[in-house]
């Protein structure tokens, strides 16, 4: 990316020497403006918005310290770099208080100003990144948040929560539901016309109109039931408010969405309740109301909602093991054995869908996070969910997709697994190091350390680093013996010893096998 900067210095030849001497595009920089003097300077750096400021210290009207204190209150993302011709103490401790980036002292080089904005630049593109990763974690958020809400008031609504949890998962989530009456409006969106199909933008679109339209409204919680379907929870003071209320919304939106979207709205307003438990029956009587308004059918109370709720029960805990301990060829059983009934109701729900992906993602997310891996990285599909969803119209979509997030998190869990191994064999090949002179170490104590039995120890060792563990302790034993011998006067005995070996007889046989010479000879071998 490249950025602005903006120049304040008093000397016209020193000013016009910077300018046309520093390649500022290769620094990553636009040259946007000059001024002569702090307070020339001043409303041009405000309209021109630079991301660096190079400023002298000493100039007429207005210093560079005095800019510098006047920039940093109105604009504190501007960098400063200082130019000064006086290595005087209390101008750089003014500047470090300041939060200046740099202290340059004159005379100032092309090259030696060139790699300061070098080091600017990439702490701006660093800033950049920060505040992006930012952006997106609080989107993110925003986000999880945002279906938490949701799942919440779906769970409410078909009685797949406790009044007491539901009250506790509001407060957490910032809904206040308490109050002394509850009403459910359901709106069913089809068609206008049989043979029509609604598009997923259109079902959304719907969704955000609906929700600009009770947004006026305190104490009204939106959420669906399905794509087509969209729930109103109603709270009110009295029961009279509250009546007119919902008649008021389930008008206002079933007239606004059918005047200007080619569909029309079945509606049911269900009974007016007075504890968070009974909000269920109300949803039942509007569920009721919207069957028969559909079909011409006399009215019936329906149930289903534990049912439903115990459906789209995502076993977090299965999923966890599989990707704790699962293999990749497993992942048929897995599926048919927890996913695919949450699958097939998900094809005809977006709402299933959608909670099904955000516990799958969020799931295999923190896992991820709990292995100190980046789940962003590991797993794209956290970064956007609704693009994701989107993109999913059928079953076999939907359980394709499924199976890649669980791959690539198990690909993620294996990678673990070898590094793992790599670092405990760099260890042990340490340990090796500071041990192989003990005459007394054995290969079933190095595998120990490794966690390993011996023989498969040996064949993970040699592919790691190109020579068998053997190989590799007898090389280290005899680049020790031939230290000895070349540099002290100990016996072959003691050598011998000091080497990792307890018999001197097989240490001169090992000796002259890797050497060509016995030991004494080799001593006394003239040396280059």
């Amino acid at each position: 990316m490249v950025y602005k900067v903006f120049l304040v210095e008093d000397e016209a030849a020193a000013r016009v020497g910077i300018r046309e001497n520093v390649d500022w595009k290769a620094a990553g920089f636009e040259y946007c403006g000059e001024a002569s003097d702090g307070d020339m300077a001043l409303s041009l750096i405000e309209s021109s918005q630079p991301d660096l400021l190079i400023t002298d210290i000493r100039m007429p009207f207005m210093d560079g310290l005095q800019l510098c204190k006047i920039v940093r209150q109105r604009m504190p993302w501007i960098k400063i770099v200082i130019l000064s011709g006086h290595d005087e103490f209390n101008y750089a401790q003014s500047a470090v208080q300041l939060g200046v980036s740099e202290y340059l002292l004159k005379p100032i080089t092309a090259v030696k100003l060139h790699e300061v904005l070098k080091r600017v630049s990439a702490q701006l593109d660093q800033e950049r990144e920060e505040r992006e990763k930012l952006k997106q974690l609080q989107s993110q958020l925003q986000n999880s948040l945002a279906l938490q809400k949701e799942k919440l008031l779906f769970q409410l609504v078909v009685g797949g929560v406790s009044s007491t949890e539901a009250i506790e998962q509001c407060q957490q989530l910032g809904l206040n539901i308490i109050a002394p009456y509850y009403l459910v409006i359901l709106f069913k969106i089809l068609p206008t016309l049989s043979d029509q199909h609604l598009t997923y933008d259109t079902y959304h679109h719907i969704n955000t109109t609906v929700a600009d339209l009770i947004h006026p409204h305190p104490g009204t919680f939106l959420t669906q039931k399905s794509a087509e379907e969209l729930l109103l929870i109603l709270t009110g003071e009295s029961l009279e408010e509250l009546t007119e209320d919902g008649t008021f919304l389930a008008e206002l939106v079933q007239q606004e969405v059918e005047a200007t979207l080619p569909c029309r709205v079945v509606t049911g307003i269900g009974t007016p309740q007075q504890r968070l438990a009974e909000i269920p029956q109300s949803f039942n009587y509007a569920l009721a109301l919207v069957k028969k308004n559909e079909s011409g059918a006399g009215l019936t109370v329906l149930s289903d909602g534990d049912d439903l709720v115990e459906k789209l029960k995502l076993d977090q805990t299965a999923v966890t093991h599989y990707l704790s301990c699962g293999r990749e060829n497993e992942f048929d059983d897995f599926y048919d054995t927890h996913l695919k009934t949450l699958v097939t109701y998900a094809v005809d729900s977006h709402l299933v869908k959608h909670y099904l992906f955000v516990d799958i993602i969020l799931t295999a997310a923190e896992f991820v996070n709990s292995k100190e891996g980046d789940a962003a990285q590991i797993i794209p599909e956290t970064q956007n969910i609704e693009n994701t969803l989107s993109k999913l119209k059928t079953g076999k979509q939907i359980r394709e997709t499924i199976k890649n997030i669980f791959l690539q998190t198990i690909a993620f869990r294996n990678s673990l697994a070898t590094h793992e191994r790599t670092k405990n064999l760099y260890q042990v090949k340490s340990y090796i190091d500071n041990h192989f002179a003990n005459p007394d170490l054995l290969l079933n104590e190095i595998a120990a350390q490794a966690n390993l039995s011996p023989n498969y120890f040996s064949v993970v060792f040699s592919d790691e680093f190109g020579e068998s563990y053997k190989d590799y302790i007898t090389r280290l034993r005899m680049e020790r013996a031939k230290e000895l011998l070349l540099t002290t006067n100990l016996k072959c005995s003691e050598i011998a010893f000091q080497s990792g070996y307890n018999d001197p007889h097989y240490f001169s046989h090992v000796f002259r096998k890797n050497t060509g010479l016995p030991p004494q000879q080799f001593r006394q071998q003239p040396q280059d």
